[in-house]
């Protein structure tokens, strides 16, 4: 972000993290790492998140839209409390565990979804009813 790239941070827990009950905890560690590089609040402006749970990627297992919908609102929480106001408000966090075209509708319209980072779906013919 500091050299005028939009970058996408992506974020997420291994499934034995989920089981534990430790999600927030990983991915609160791994936010501690973006802020420690983005000290200045203007560079979050060039910054998009994105929750990828490890154990869904390329696995074809996703979050329901209500696990995503829990992570995303309490990442949000996060933001305003451990940045600011503005940027948890201005932020967009996608969501990126196996979205396909059979889940995309219910997890966009969840409120604090604001995108897909779309993997390997995205190969296939199908991704375009996912946009």
């Amino acid at each position: 972000a500091s050299k005028g790239l939009t970058v996408v941070g992506c974020v997420g827990e291994k499934l034995g993290d989920r089981e534990d009950g430790q999600t927030m905890d990983v991915i609160t560690s791994q936010m501690k790492g973006y802020v420690d590089h983005l000290k200045d609040e203007k560079l979050w402006s060039s910054m998009v998140l994105a929750y990828e749970p490890v154990w869904a990627i390329g696995t074809g297992k996703t979050a329901s839209p209500e696990q995503a919908q829990e992570i995303h609102g309490e990442l949000r929480e996060w933001i305003k409390k451990n940045i600011s106001d503005n940027v948890a408000n201005d932020i967009r966090i996608l969501y990126g565990g196996s979205v396909t075209e059979d889940n995309c509708d219910a997890l966009v319209k969840k409120p604090d979804i604001d995108g897909f980072l779309v993997g390997g779906a995205s190969l296939k013919a199908q991704f375009l009813k996912i946009c």
